[in-house]
């Protein structure tokens, strides 16, 4: 039997929960909030050695993620901030500060990316957390002490950042992170055309309209184009802001010079073009559900494969069984690997 009923989880490490104003969100094209929530967990003793300084690991969610839903807790199962401070205050794991960032976006996301469709979140993230948590908090500012993890959207967010940004972040932990593009992402496109083509006579504006004027997520087919578009605003909007697909949405025809631009942001295809950058990782975390249902698992393959094209072949990696969803358990796995690779 459990020592508590779930409702008591009192963390054994501290949380601070600050509004944060960023400059570079202002003025986005979506409208939405340059304010945002940004959470800062400081494991058991931070208080109590002032003195001592900690890695830090960025941690970050996949599509349609908002930082407070950290909070929602699996049935008879602890969430990850709770199985992260339970791990840190049982010695299981090297103390680390932990940094939940938000970059939810109307459409669902921002791929953690710069895009006229969306905003700044790369350099939201990069250029203004970063800096922010180091200049407040007792961290080891250097790139070799930070790292970031996130799951999906949020691992690929965590496999691209550090490729983009090597000076700040020398470790990275993903839990199927979208890769692979041809088989994550193109797999539904002939599923999206057939939703629009019988619910919204081909057009991509008549389901936003929809599905904003109701329950979201009560149609079929609402994942699906909410995908698609979203990853077009990220990955092939211009600078004018039009959102590109990669496909014609009344025949599904692929449109070769737009799936290019989607596909030179695949970290696969990614990963040559910054070998230099990987080859100096200090961790490198990837895993994947077997029965993942967008072929994550087959990403997380190919990406390791990539990395070991080039060099890289002190990883971790690991496929279990599972599928998408309800992976929250693996997540502190993934914090004891960084942490015990990004501490002096």
């Amino acid at each position: 039997m459990p020592d508590l009923p779930p409702w008591f989880f009192e963390p054994k490490g501290r949380y601070d929960e600050h509004l944060f104003e960023s400059e570079v969100l202002k003025g986005n094209r979506l409208g939405d909030p340059h304010q945002r929530p940004l959470w800062v967990y400081l494991p058991p003793g931070y208080d109590a050695e002032p003195q001592r300084r900690y890695p830090s690991i960025y941690v970050i969610m996949g599509l349609t993620g908002q930082v407070d839903m950290w909070r929602n807790r699996p049935s008879f199962r602890r969430n990850f901030p709770e199985l992260a401070d339970a791990q840190f205050a049982a010695g299981g794991a090297p103390p680390c500060i932990l940094i939940y960032v938000d970059c939810w976006t109307s459409l669902g996301g921002s791929q953690y990316l710069d895009s006229p469709g969306t905003g700044k979140y790369h350099t939201y993230l990069c250029d203004e957390i970063v800096p922010w948590v180091d200049a407040r908090y007792r961290t080891l500012p250097q790139a070799r002490h930070r790292g970031i993890t996130g799951k999906s959207s949020g691992g690929y967010g965590a496999m691209i950042t550090p490729m983009l940004r090597p000076d700040l972040f020398g470790g990275l932990a993903t839990h199927a992170g979208d890769a692979l593009f041809e088989l994550c992402y193109a797999h539904d496109f002939p599923k999206s055309v057939r939703t629009l083509r019988d619910q919204y006579h081909g057009s991509f504006d008549e389901f936003w309209k929809d599905f904003r004027s109701r329950t979201a997520f009560t149609k079929e087919g609402d994942a699906e184009l909410l995908n698609d578009w979203c990853m077009a605003a990220c990955y092939s909007t211009d600078e004018d802001g039009t959102v590109r697909l990669p496909y014609d949405p009344a025949t599904g025809q692929h449109v070769a010079e737009v799936w290019e631009r989607w596909l030179h942001w695949d970290p696969v295809r990614m990963v040559p073009r910054h070998a230099d950058a990987l080859r100096k990782m200090r961790a490198i975390y990837i895993d994947a559900g077997k029965r993942d249902q967008y072929f994550l698992d087959l990403g997380a393959e190919a990406f390791r494969r990539a990395l070991e094209a080039i060099g890289v072949t002190d990883v971790f990696f690991e496929l279990f069984d599972a599928t998408h969803d309800a992976i929250e358990y693996r997540y502190p796995i993934a914090v004891k690997y960084l942490a015990e690779r990004l501490t002096p």
